[in-house]
């Protein structure tokens, strides 16, 4: 095998990760081998280190949410009508399955403010990759804008594909102050393909994307807007309504939970002329031979099995099973739950806010946010989330982790409050945050 793909070793097959990422030779430390129940017991160790975010007060976000999924989600997921995760390729066989898709569709397009949705991709940085691309195919432009309060694993995502397709990425870090929304009107030209924006933004801020969505459609370019917390429209207009020309997100927050980081949904919607080069799934609306409605995959030449090279996309799946669990959630809050839940989070969010914020050497960086807000500490906020967790609260999310090359921003601590957090958790964490930072 590794003669006809003209590769001299097994090593080669791993050039392209760093060197400083590869191991010489078995893991440090771990035994060649060991018995099941050995290995069992050993992780079973390992596994009560962890914090168990049910267990903790719980303030991570930065790009995944803990709500409260209803107990139904989870049962009716497990219905042998529905459990897979895998695309129905036999749809005259697969009836429920493409209905329920379709249906998502529809509450994803209604969610953004679009006039059609796809039946989901992998993830949210994916899904804005893949929206990227797409505007790139739409344009016929290699040059796309990035806000600097995108979230930077999309954007690291984004850099690793356009190594591959010859894009250029017009990036930025973010400051403690406002937003770069002049950058980026500014930095729209002739070759531009798009504009990338998250809506609210890494640090929680919220900005009107219409005068951006007017720049970019004076220059030929589209708006495409990042939403990975879906819970926030329930509050704040939806991008698609402020001109976005492609809206995807990350759809964890309803319906999936955290699940140690994934599997998660990637959501994908666009507006109506653009269909034919939106990439993924779409499940349509038809009727049979007898006249009786029907559910069908269509828009397949999209797909690499079909045009090869020539395709739109790689994305030959969807997360089906993750869509399924949305859309259960979806339909249990209905639009009026949807709204309540936002208000919920919403007020939460203000009350942790107010609170920390007069904590001394405290300053609280936001204008605006929905259900999460970025604090500046008198020290590095690194350090201090590992010492509240050293007391039993999970505090947020540190700039420094997610930006460790950037000194401006380490003193910086990200804070998402959801319904979960009751009021004796912000208690804990105004208790604990003071201690610590004294």
């Amino acid at each position: 095998m590794l003669g006809v793909i003209g590769a001299a070793t097994v090593d080669d097959l791993f050039v392209d990760v760093p060197a400083t990422a590869r191991l010489p030779g078995p893991v440090p430390g771990l035994p060649l081998h060991a018995s099941e129940m050995a290995v069992e017991r050993h992780f079973a160790t390992l596994a009560r280190k962890n914090k168990a975010a049910s267990d903790h007060p719980f303030f991570l976000g930065a790009g995944a949410y803990k709500h409260h999924v209803p107990a139904s989600v989870d049962h009716l997921i497990q219905r042998g009508e529905f459990l897979t995760a895998y695309t129905p390729y036999q749809p005259e066989i697969a009836q429920g399955t493409l209905q329920v898709l379709f249906e998502f569709q529809t509450q994803v397009a209604r969610l953004f403010g679009c006039d059609v949705a796809n039946a989901s991709m992998y993830d949210g940085s994916t899904a804005c990759w893949e929206a990227i691309g797409m505007a790139g195919r739409i344009t016929r432009r290699k040059k796309a804008v990035l806000s600097s309060g995108l979230h930077p694993h999309y954007v690291s995502v984004a850099k690793t594909m356009a190594r591959f397709t010859g894009d250029q990425l017009d990036t930025a870090t973010p400051g403690l102050g406002g937003t770069d929304m002049d950058r980026l009107i500014g930095a729209i030209d002739a070759e531009t393909s798009c504009v990338v924006v998250q809506y609210p933004d890494v640090l929680g801020r919220i900005e009107d994307l219409s005068a951006l969505s007017a720049a970019c459609q004076a220059a030929g370019a589209l708006l495409i807007a990042v939403v990975t917390e879906p819970v926030a429209l329930g509050a704040i207009k939806a991008p698609g309504e402020m001109g976005a020309d492609i809206v995807v997100g990350e759809g964890q927050s309803l319906g999936v939970g955290l699940q140690f980081g994934g599997p998660y949904i990637g959501l994908f919607a666009t507006r109506d002329k653009y269909v034919r080069q939106m990439p993924g799934r779409l499940c349509g609306e038809t009727v049979d031979a007898n006249g009786k409605r029907g559910y069908v995959l269509t828009l397949s030449t999209r797909e690499q099995h079909i045009r090869r090279e020539k395709a739109t996309s790689n994305i030959c799946t969807n997360s089906g099973l993750c869509a399924l669990a949305f859309s259960i959630h979806m339909t249990l809050l209905g639009e009026r739950g949807l709204r309540d839940l936002a208000a919920l989070n919403h007020a939460k969010a203000v009350l942790a806010a107010q609170r920390l914020a007069k904590l001394p050497g405290v300053c609280l960086v936001n204008e605006s946010f929905f259900n999460e807000f970025t604090l500046v500490l008198p020290k590095p906020a690194r350090a201090v989330v590992h010492e509240l967790a050293a007391k039993g609260v999970l505090g947020g999310v540190s700039l420094g982790r997610l930006y460790p090359d950037v000194a401006e921003l380490e003193h910086g601590l990200v804070i998402a409050v959801t319904e979960v957090v009751s009021e004796g958790d912000i208690d804990a964490l105004e208790a604990a945050l003071k201690e610590v930072l004294a």
